[in-house]
C-alpha cells in the first residue's frame, strides 16, 4: 500500500497519484487539509522523509510570507505551526514503507515506486 499526502485542487499532487494508479499501485489517499495528521503521525512522516519540518514548508505562499518569513522556530513550533496550518505543507508527499518522499518533480515518485 502506498499513501499519498494528497491536495486534489494540486496539479503535481494529480500528476503524483495519476501515476500510481496508472502503474497499479493500490493507493491511500490521505487529503491531509481536512484530515490533518496527529503530531506523532507527522513526526514519524518527517522521519520517514528525513527532513526537518522546514524542508517541507511552502514558502511561496501568501501565508508563509505574512506570518513566518525570517521568524525563528524550533522544530517543535514548526510542527504545530504546519499542523494548523496545512496549506503550507508541502505536497504531495508519497509514502512507501518506512520511506518517503516529496512527490515533485514526478521523478521522486517513479523513483520511489519503481
Amino acid at each position: 500500500m502506498i499513501q499519498i499526502y494528497h491536495n486534489p485542487r494540486c496539479q503535481k499532487s494529480r500528476e503524483a497519484l495519476a501515476y500510481l494508479k496508472e502503474k497499479g499501485h493500490k493507493t491511500e489517499e490521505i487529503l491531509y487539509l481536512q484530515d490533518t495528521p496527529s503530531v506523532d503521525e507527522f513526526k514519524l512522516l518527517l522521519a520517514k522523509l528525513n527532513v526537518g519540518p522546514q524542508a517541507l514548508i511552502r514558502t511561496g505562499e501568501t501565508l508563509y510570507k505574512e506570518k513566518f518569513k525570517g521568524k525563528a522556530f524550533n522544530d517543535d513550533e514548526w510542527i504545530d505551526i504546519l499542523l494548523e496550518n496545512p496549506k503550507l505543507i508541502e505536497r504531495p508527499i508519497v509514502v512507501k514503507g518506512n520511506r518517503a518522499i516529496i512527490g515533485r518533480p514526478l521523478e521522486n515518485v517513479m523513483e520511489l515506486v519503481g
